[in-house]
């Protein structure tokens, strides 16, 4: 949680200002119980209604003074707070982007988003807090009981009591309720990842009718949170009642005391008045005390989750080049020099021994059934995962010695999953290349086969596109998916599987179109289908992350059996359908 603070750097100011204030307002509260006793010994002893109103009025300006201080210490706190919550995301989202895809995997898309929202949301309460009570609180407790010796020593001995006392309950409470307030917020993910699965895959839950499973998966879930939230919550519930026991004990007690005393003649009433009201006031205090500790907890047990995620550390580091391989390679080449890859460590090889080396220009399929490799291959090209063995070489250059910005320019890539951003079709074509003109974008639009379909939209090229690109078909998406990429004019494009919603004369001649682009661009087509790998320069063929055949689609029909396999099942499934 330390190491958060640092984003606090920008508001000192105010997180000086903010405790200042607030301990000049608990300063003026300490002398209200003074001015009562002097109002009781003095104007009502004496029936002096001149002295009593005058008391009155230094009352209404001691609340009014008090009521300025507050507010000012509330908004510096406020303006502290959010402003370092702010920072803290900004902080957080960039460091998330920093991350490998292996890391994000490792961590869950449903954590990221809590540590972003919840988690934050949570410091941002407890650093407000902090600001305004935490040094007004004990301030408040700790003179009271100075205020206290001021009027008589032997009465505020019970003061030195109470006080331990309630320290002891409070820190205690609170050592036992932080590691729960940090089970609730793990609670809290698991919740939250169910949530975002069971809306992303609403329309396969209702295909099969497992809505019921998964109400009742939910349902486990949460109950699950809330039994940690409630036994949580009765452990901080403690606080309140056991404080009240210790504070009004010692009232009763500094009652009977006071009592002995005036009858004594040592102590007049309204000193006793006025340490009741310094009691009263610990009681108070306390009580916001305890609220702020439980508050603090939970944001301590937030701030460590979201500090833990900082210290994960980026994934994508430089290597030093090792030789100047570089020098005088054709640009456009990519090399897999006996790569082997786990997605995390310790676990299974996603690829084994991979070698082979695709020249400037030409075009390499790479096939395979569901769960062979074929995405985990290309993936390693940009630098989406880092190799555990072996090297992947652009430009006769490990893509370890890139500049990570520099390596993703040479290199466009169309995933499986065809992602636009709420927009225009502009806005999201310029993704590509920032720089580039409408011409540019037509072009790409018309290499892509995606011309006609925004020609027929009202707004053409700034036709808005809902999020995710809800007002467009599986096919729209992916053919604006695919020119975004061309608009970049990369040496490598990579299409993976990106063309599966196409139908296939539309595939045909998008791979026709893309085959004629000036420039000659090195293209990596992953497809289930065999009819996208015929025209294919070398073919790769993937089984459990092995390549088991490799060639153009003629040697392969003669000489690999799993290539056999997926070109006669879907080219006499074709051939039927024909009939």
């Amino acid at each position: 949680m330390r190491k958060l603070l640092v984003y606090l750097k920008d508001y000192k100011k105010e997180s000086v200002l903010g405790p200042l204030f607030k301990l000049l307002e608990a300063s003026f509260e300490l002398i209200v119980p003074l001015v009562v006793a002097s109002m009781i010994d003095v104007g009502i002893a004496n029936s002096d209604k001149g002295y009593i109103i005058r008391m009155c009025l230094v009352m209404a300006a001691l609340g009014l003074i008090g009521l300025v201080c507050s507010v000012t210490a509330q908004y510096f706190a406020a303006k502290a707070a959010v402003g370092f919550a702010a920072k803290l995301r900004h902080g957080l989202f960039a460091h998330i982007q920093s991350l490998s895809f292996s890391q994000m995997d490792k961590e869950g898309t449903s954590t990221l988003i809590t540590r972003m929202t919840s988690d934050i949301n949570q410091v941002q309460s407890g650093v407000n807090l902090v600001l305004r009570l935490f040094l007004r609180s004990p301030f408040i407790v700790f003179g009271a009981m100075i205020m206290a010796f001021t009027v008589d020593v032997k009465a505020a001995l019970i003061f030195v009591v109470v006080i331990p006392v309630l320290s002891v309950i409070v820190f205690g409470i609170m050592l036992i309720s932080i590691p729960m307030f940090k089970k609730v917020q793990e609670g809290l993910d698991r919740v939250l990842g169910i949530t975002r699965e069971n809306l992303t895959g609403v329309r396969v839950i209702r295909a099969f009718g497992e809505e019921a499973h998964e109400i009742q998966k939910f349902d486990k879930e949460t109950d699950s949170l809330k039994h940690v939230q409630e036994f949580a919550g009765r452990v901080s519930a403690l606080m309140n009642p056991l404080t009240y026991i210790v504070i009004n004990g010692g009232l009763m007690t500094l009652i009977y005391v006071g009592a002995l005393r005036v009858e004594a003649g040592i102590l007049t009433q309204g000193q006793v008045v006025a340490l009741v009201n310094y009691m009263s006031q610990i009681l108070v205090e306390l009580v916001k005390l305890a609220n702020l500790i439980i508050t603090v907890t939970k944001a301590v047990a937030c701030g460590n989750r979201i500090e833990s995620i900082f210290e994960i550390q980026a994934g994508m580091g430089q290597v030093s080049p090792a030789d100047g391989k570089a020098a005088g390679t054709t640009v456009g080449t990519v090399e897999f020099d006996h790569v082997v890859l786990r997605y995390h460590q310790g676990g299974e090889e996603a690829l084994t021994d991979i070698h082979f080396k695709a020249e400037k220009g030409s075009t390499i399929g790479v096939i395979g059934g569901t769960g062979s490799g074929k995405s985990s291959l290309v993936n390693l090209i940009p630098r989406f995962y880092d190799v555990e063995k072996g090297a992947v070489r652009v430009d006769g250059r490990d893509v370890r010695e890139y500049d990570l910005a520099s390596l993703r320019d040479k290199i466009g890539v169309v995933m499986q999953k065809a992602v636009l951003f709420k927009g225009t079709i502009r806005e999201n074509l310029l993704w590509g290349n920032e720089n580039a003109t409408d011409e540019e974008l037509w072009e790409a639009l018309r290499t892509a086969q995606a011309e006609e379909f925004v020609m027929q939209k009202e707004g053409k090229l700034d036709e808005m596109i809902e999020q995710e690109g809800r007002n467009l078909s599986g096919g729209q998406k992916q053919r604006l998916s695919i020119a975004r990429a061309l608009v970049k004019k990369p040496e490598i494009l990579i299409l993976d599987d990106s063309a599966s919603a196409l139908d296939y004369a539309t595939d045909a001649a998008l791979r026709k179109s893309i085959k004629e682009m000036p420039g000659q661009t090195t293209v990596f087509i992953v497809s289930q289908r065999a009819s996208s790998m015929l025209h294919a320069d070398q073919i790769i063929v993937l089984d459990d992350g092995r390549v088991i055949g490799m060639g153009r689609h003629e040697e392969l029909l003669k000489d690999c059996e799993t290539y056999q396999e997926i070109y006669y099942s879907q080219f006499e499934k074709k051939e039927g359908a024909g009939a």
